[in-house]
């Protein structure tokens, strides 16, 4: 596939689930699988190994063979992100370096969780990470998970490393959002419920969850926001609003509800998490899947 410099990792991508076994075990088979149903179903792109995938649960070595599964599962369809950001600069380098050796296409770095550092922390995490690989790196602002929120002199700074490229945000702050293109940064949403607005506002695309369930009707709205038909685009996103505000309504919305969702539309044949998370019981399954219905998913 091909990208431009406006939206160097496609324009539709989803921060894709990891599927794991009865027991416990990355089910990479199921985890390709969903790889396959989203470039099949609307996407030019993937993030691997993100929130969604449960990275805080999975080994370095797990991570590895989950971006090696979904390479080899789309090919030069779709563009493949490997998610690496982690609250430890040591463990993130190792994750950019295997990423690199195995051929992700981009690197995903969020703000270090947790340990709530300040923005020359951040500053340094982010150079440190972006500078040992030549892969593309999409830093990550999710404050909501992170409790940081990246300043845009962080933002201004870390423009200055060669190989980032660009950003996922989920501040939904749109007017910052025109700063940091104005920097030279694309901007992705990272957050369904904001997509269409993003777009208004000159984002490249989308990292998405709601994707999982909604990929073509996705690509729907972006292409008819491209054309100039904002009232198709409006029509299209009034129709997924059920969708996204059944998935995103339950307890870690990106792994829990996307799992059941690929279960409903019979992508996998179990909805496993790992703990700390606990897979939806049959009355949040029937709510997402009334919400699936209402936006004619199901």
């Amino acid at each position: 596939m091909t990208v431009s410099p406006s939206a160097p990792f496609g324009r539709v991508l989803t921060a894709m689930a990891s599927a794991f076994k009865d027991d416990g075990a990355v089910d990479l088979d199921g985890t390709a699988r969903i790889a396959q149903h989203l470039v099949e179903h609307g996407h030019d792109g993937v993030v691997v190994s993100g929130t969604t995938g449960e990275s805080p649960t999975t080994t370095v070595a797990e991570d590895g063979e989950i971006l090696a599964a979904v390479k080899d599962a789309v090919g030069d369809r779709a563009t493949v992100v490997a998610g690496v950001g982690t609250n430890s600069t040591a463990h993130s380098l190792e994750l950019a370096q295997q990423a690199e050796k195995i051929g992700a296409d981009g690197l995903l770095l969020v703000t270090p969780y947790y340990s709530k550092p300040g923005q020359a922390g951040v500053l340094h995490h982010f150079r440190t990470v972006a500078e040992a690989t030549d892969v593309p790196v999409m830093l990550y602002d999710v404050p909501g998970r992170t409790a940081t929120t990246i300043s845009l002199e962080t933002y201004a700074a870390a423009k200055e490393i060669d190989t980032v490229v660009a950003v996922k945000d989920a501040v939904n702050d749109f007017a910052r959002g025109v700063r940091l293109r104005e920097m030279g940064y694309a901007v992705y949403s990272g957050d369904d419920a904001s997509n269409l607005g993003w777009l208004a506002h000159g984002a490249a695309g989308f990292v998405s969850v709601v994707g999982h369930v909604a990929g073509d009707q996705t690509r729907a709205m972006l292409e008819a926001f491209d054309r100039g038909d904002h009232a198709e685009a409006l029509a299209i996103y009034t129709r997924l609003l059920p969708a996204i505000e059944a998935v995103m309504g339950a307890p870690n919305y990106g792994a829990t509800t996307a799992k059941a969702g690929l279960q409903l539309l019979g992508v996998l044949d179990n909805r496993n998490v790992r703990g700390p998370l606990v897979p939806l019981d049959d009355d949040e399954v029937a709510a997402l899947r009334a919400g699936l219905e209402a936006s004619g998913l199901l």
